[in-house]
């Protein structure tokens, strides 16, 4: 805190007992008020608070986002996370923002909603509550808490790929409610039978079999029939078809299948020439190649640079598309 230096006044040894006071006793005042704003980062924040908002169009460093309701949401990018110089802040829909809960902040889904963000490095993959807007730094999918990036396991690195699904709105009153409908952000991926499996070398033969008497066959000589099985005892509890709810703090271990390859993708187009026509500008750029995609029954071609080798390959990589016109680009994971 600034205070303004008194002027130097000579005074005498007699100086009264009430003017030191009142100058002392506010300013002592004034310094304690100074030590006590900040919460401690152990204390936790009241949770919940907010509004439910979608948002408005909106720009940042020449780049247009569009945020909007899309339970569709699965996408994969790189994540950064954010922690002491906001904790205690207020976050974009009016919670205040705690380093120490598991929430994120995302460029464009509504606020506050449930997602499930997986570290496709490790496996490590939670759910975590989105209240804030960010991360603006081009190349960045959702920005993590400082809990959800150390559960994550990639707080020390900074950065980690991961892949981003939409669950559901979030309750108000903060968390994620029980947590009872996030088994479905489980997504297997698509079964890829290599082309060289894809071949029929031909009909198999079909051995005949002989028929199989269906009669009951008398028991042998000797043979005693089994006791019946033993009644339930009155102490098993029935088995509750509701799931049991989950803790807030969960973090699963998904199946991996590596790290993944970086691009850029410069767009997504349902007319290929005009595909083909972004990916002849990019040609200076690096490798570039259309890849098409079936979303709802209909083609897309994505444009893409890469695959490249590293986060900062990618950001530079990146920085080149945008430069080239491009500034809806992205970094994507695949």
């Amino acid at each position: 805190m600034f205070i303004r230096p008194q002027e130097t006044v000579r005074r005498g040894p007699m100086m009264p007992r009430a003017v030191i006071l009142a100058f002392v006793v506010p300013l002592a005042l004034v310094l304690a008020a100074c030590g006590t704003t900040e919460t401690p980062r152990s204390s936790p924040l009241k949770q919940g608070g907010g509004v439910y908002k979608v948002g408005n169009p909106y720009q940042i460093n020449g780049i247009w986002y569009y945020p909007s309701e899309n339970e569709k949401y699965d996408s994969t990018g790189i994540a950064s996370w954010y922690g002491p110089q906001f904790h205690g802040k207020r976050t974009a829909n009016g919670e205040v923002f705690d380093e120490n809960q598991l929430t994120a902040a995302h460029p464009t889904l509504p606020m506050p909603v449930l997602a499930r963000v997986t570290n496709l490095e490790n496996g490590k993959s939670l759910i975590v509550r989105i209240n804030d807007r960010g991360p603006f730094a081009a190349g960045r999918e959702i920005d993590m808490s400082k809990k959800a990036a150390d559960m994550l396991g990639f707080m020390q690195k900074g950065t980690a790929k991961v892949r981003v699904q939409y669950i559901g709105r979030a309750p108000l009153e903060g968390g994620i409610g029980d947590g009872r409908a996030v088994a479905e952000t489980f997504v297997a991926p698509p079964v890829v039978t290599p082309n060289d499996e894809r071949r029929v070398s031909g009909t198999a033969p079909v051995t005949a079999v002989a028929s199989v008497s269906t009669s009951v066959l008398a028991a042998p000589s000797g043979a005693a029939s089994a006791p019946p099985p033993a009644a339930p005892t009155a102490t098993m509890s029935p088995i509750s078809d509701t799931p049991a709810p989950r803790s807030a703090e969960t973090v699963d271990q998904v199946p991996v299948t590596g790290p993944g390859n970086l691009y850029v993708q410069a767009g997504s187009f349902q007319n290929l020439q005009n595909a083909e026509a972004v990916r002849q500008q990019l040609t200076g750029v690096g490798q570039v190649e259309i890849q098409t995609t079936m979303i709802d029954g209909t083609p897309y071609y994505r444009v893409r640079v890469g695959p490249l080798s590293d986060v900062p390959a990618a950001d530079s990589s990146l920085q080149s598309v945008i430069a080239q016109g491009h500034k809806g680009a992205r970094i994507v994971v695949d």
